[in-house]
Order: structure tokens, then C-alpha cells, then sequence
């Protein structure tokens, strides 16, 4: 995996989080933004699993590595679908969940990476 391109996502993760967190604090529901962010954590987080997945032999703990990798392109879509559902202050706050999630299993990822 590339620190640099893993580092962007967590940070565009740990934005969307913020700022969704913000939306369920002034009891509003997910809005366009907060939607469009999470399809472009998505989106990063599918291109990071397509170039870290071919190399994930390299890594010592692989069953984790795969485990983090699918489950960090899980988490947004489940999200979304809870998210959409829940129409009150609770949508962008399971967005917010999510994405800080999805910002913290890419960082243990990047640490699995690295390891010896």
C-alpha cells in the first residue's frame, strides 16, 4: 500500500466523520454532502483494495490484512443503507461512525503493512 494515497483516504475518512457529526449534533439529516463524501470514501477506499490486494502475500498476517481490506469497502455501503433509512439526527451520525471507522481500520491496515 502507498502511505501517501492511505493517508488522503484516512484524512478524507476522518473529514467526512467530522462533518457529519456536526450535521447529527444540529439534529439535521444526511444532506447531498454528506452523501457525496461517503461515495468518494468509497471510491478511494475500493482503488486502495485493488492495488493493496495483489501484494497482500507480502504481508505476515494476511487473514487480518483481508479482513481489514474487505471490511473497510463494507462499512461505507451498510452505512449508507442505515443512513438513508434513518431520517433524524441518527443517519449522519451512523455516517459519522462509519467513516471514522473506515479512517481507523485503514491506519491498522497501513501498520499490518509495515510490520516485518
Amino acid at each position: 500500500m502507498f502511505s501517501a494515497y492511505s493517508g488522503w483516504v484516512i484524512g478524507a475518512a476522518l473529514l467526512l466523520a467530522v462533518v457529519s457529526l456536526v450535521t447529527a449534533i444540529r439534529n439535521r439529516p444526511m444532506g447531498a454532502l454528506i452523501l457525496a463524501g461517503l461515495v468518494l470514501v468509497e471510491l478511494a477506499l475500493v482503488v486502495q483494495a485493488v492495488i493493496a490486494l495483489p501484494k497482500a502475500g507480502q504481508v505476515t498476517e494476511q487473514a487480518t490484512f483481508v479482513g481489514y481490506l474487505i471490511g473497510t469497502i463494507v462499512i461505507p455501503p451498510a452505512a449508507l443503507w442505515w443512513g438513508r433509512a434513518e431520517r433524524t439526527r441518527w443517519g449522519p451520525a451512523v455516517i459519522a461512525v462509519a467513516a471514522f471507522t473506515a479512517g481507523v481500520m485503514t491506519g491498522r491496515l497501513l501498520q499490518l503493512w509495515d510490520m516485518p
